[in-house]
């Protein structure tokens, strides 16, 4: 649910009023960049735990191949 107009003039007035008008863009980027970072992060974690399963089954079903050999 995205902020109405009406919402957004009071807070863009402030942000101008403490920052000022040259900070603004910076901040911005800023956040942005953080942003984009925390999803790059939150993809790799999740890629890492999509891995991990797979090479637990891949472990698991060597060692019962193991088994199977030495009985």
């Amino acid at each position: 649910m995205l902020p109405s107009f009406q919402e957004m003039v009071p807070v863009l007035i402030i942000l101008i009023i403490i920052f000022g008008a040259r900070k603004l863009p910076e901040i911005g980027s800023g956040l942005g960049k953080g942003i984009k970072e925390f999803k790059r992060a939150m993809k790799d974690a999740d890629e890492v735990d999509e891995k991990k399963p797979i090479e637990a089954k891949t472990e698991n079903t060597s060692e019962k191949d193991k088994e199977k050999k030495e009985s």
